[in-house]
């Protein structure tokens, strides 16, 4: 579970929220028509943007938000050097075996590449075409959050001016319940713009970024396999090869492991 996106989310619902009853009434906030104008209008346009291709990943990419898989650079890493270690003790052949044994689809389809005698400038090729294609899915699916994020003000400003323009036309100057009302219109023609705000910048800015995050997260892991995979296929030394792949962490994870071994 991502504990702290769920932390946040509350902090931010509960700062709001505390706000509205600190300075008013949260029924002040509260206005069907507005509600369906935002959400609904909201909903539609991403529809109307996107094939149900795209639109049927939505669920996958809520679980991916709150409950995101794990990726562990380290366990990438180590999984390769054994690998390699394999190729130069029992040969190339030996790999068939390893990667039959393999539950990453991805590792298992390299080592085959090097197993099937393939040369390096080939595999390299198939694999970064893999992950290219890979990134253009994903891509085409975070690009429903963004294009979410855009529409909901948007549907929030066409709502403020639907209620203005409502609000005008029942105006009567020479009536003073009608010009007593006003404020009360002003208020509910605004609300709508509320509702758009908090859906772009609360709801689907950070499900984007969180998608994003656990995709950065499996690209680092997938190169770390491709880097591998051309090691092995040059017959490059297991601790060169760990070396070389630690040199893709981030600098902070480096750090921390090199704390570790100093420990141990």
């Amino acid at each position: 579970m991502n504990i702290s996106g769920l932390i946040g989310l509350l902090i931010a619902f509960g700062l709001i929220i505390y706000g509205i009853m600190s300075g008013g009434q949260i029924m002040n906030f509260y206005d069907a028509a507005s509600i369906l104008i935002v959400v609904g209008g909201t909903i539609g346009a991403v529809i109307f943007n996107f094939p149900f291709s795209v639109l049927k990943t939505v669920p996958k990419m809520l679980k991916i938000a709150f409950v995101p898989k794990k990726y562990d650079p380290e366990k990438y890493i180590m999984e390769m050097v054994d690998h390699c270690k394999t190729a130069r003790m029992k040969g190339i052949l030996a790999l068939e075996e390893s990667a039959n044994a393999c539950t990453d689809p991805f590792m298992k389809s390299s080592l085959m590449l090097i197993v099937d005698a393939n040369d390096s400038d080939k595999v390299k090729s198939m694999l970064d075409d893999s992950i290219d294609f890979m990134c253009e899915r994903h891509e085409n699916n975070f690009a429903l959050w963004g294009k979410a994020a855009a529409v909901a003000p948007a549907m929030g400003m066409i709502g403020t001016l639907v209620g203005l323009i409502n609000m005008l036309a029942t105006l009567d100057p020479t009536n003073s319940s009608s010009a007593a009302s006003l404020g009360a219109s002003m208020s509910t023609a605004l609300v709508t713009t509320f509702y758009g705000c908090i859906l772009a910048h609360v709801i689907f800015t950070p499900i984007g970024n969180l998608c994003k995050y656990n995709h950065n997260q499996e690209i680092l892991c997938l190169q770390i396999i491709e880097e591998g995979t051309l090691a092995i296929i040059s017959g490059a030394n297991p601790r060169y090869v760990e070396e070389k792949l630690r040199m893709m962490l981030p600098q902070n994870v480096k750090t921390k492991k090199k704390a570790a071994k100093a420990e141990e």
